[in-house]
């Protein structure tokens, strides 16, 4: 059996994070041989993960790759078992690895994206990355909504009572005021961009409710269609991103406010931790 060093542990510890008994278990397995005992505690920490596999993660955070100036934006949801967790500088770093590598790589799985090359850590991948936290955390982790748009871009994270995250694909170079709209789009949780893109029975429904108020309130027939098409526009004022009052001047709509800095909104994504969907 080999010698193990204190000095060999504590520098395996110092490599890995690992607890020191951990580290010379590995070691003395390993004969002492520091590469075979990183690899031993690698194949620990992935059996541990299979064994936590069923644990609820209700925590986590949105990592976020966006800008005027990228090719590109991503965001990608990134769970975790705890909310002490979710607010580590390492865990965030590695939500926004993992939004820049699907940036860069436009892949479609979970999978493919663990195989992309790591931006804050050369030489390994994000999915190294991610073994390599859990095993000193010993948490679980769990990659859940990702999208990718092509192009200029902006983002948001909100990390208070709501964990959220906005990604919007732009048009334009005004980067401070992108990000107030992808803000305001967390806090006003609009469901369409424009009126167009409403679900048609959704309009269909309202459209319906108002006229047969209007009746009620004995509205002739001949201007009841009228008076509902002009209802219809608050009802998209509530829920249009580019029809909402913008939440810092409601004076004007988000529209008017994109317009005035150069930008034009194509496209927006609200994720909300613990949510399905968009």
């Amino acid at each position: 059996m080999a010698d193990i060093s204190a000095a060999a542990v504590k520098a395996l510890r110092e490599k890995t994070g690992l607890p020191l008994m951990d580290c010379k278990s590995a070691l003395t397995e390993a004969g002492g041989i520091e590469a075979k005992a990183i690899e031993l505690l690698r194949e620990r920490g992935l059996k541990l993960s299979e064994k936590r596999s069923d644990r609820e993660t209700a925590f986590g955070r949105f990592g976020i790759y966006a800008g005027s100036d990228k090719e590109a934006g991503a965001m990608v949801e990134l769970k975790c078992e705890s909310a002490p967790v979710a607010g580590n500088e390492e865990f965030i770093q590695l939500a926004n690895d993992f939004a820049h590598a699907l940036a860069k790589s436009n892949v479609k799985t979970a999978e493919e994206l663990r195989e992309q090359p790591s931006a804050s850590k050369p030489g390994q991948t994000v999915g190294e990355q991610f073994d390599e936290l859990f095993n000193r955390i010993r948490e679980k982790f769990e990659i859940g909504r990702m999208i990718r748009v092509d192009g200029p871009s902006s983002g948001y994270s909100h990390n208070s009572t709501t964990v959220a995250g906005v990604l919007l694909q732009i048009k334009g170079n005004n980067d401070s005021a992108a990000r107030d709209i992808a803000m305001h789009v967390a806090a006003m949780r609009p469901s369409a961009l424009n009126s167009d893109e409403l679900d048609p029975a959704i309009v269909d429904a309202e459209r319906k409710v108002l006229r047969e108020l209007a009746l009620k309130e004995g509205k002739p027939e001949n201007i009841v269609d009228k008076m509902v098409e002009g209802r219809l526009r608050q009802f998209f004022a509530e829920k249009v991103l580019l029809e909402q009052p913008f939440v810092k001047d409601d004076k004007q709509s988000v529209g008017q406010y994109a317009k005035a800095n150069g930008l034009e909104v194509h496209k927006f994504v609200h994720y909300v931790l613990g949510e399905t969907s968009a």
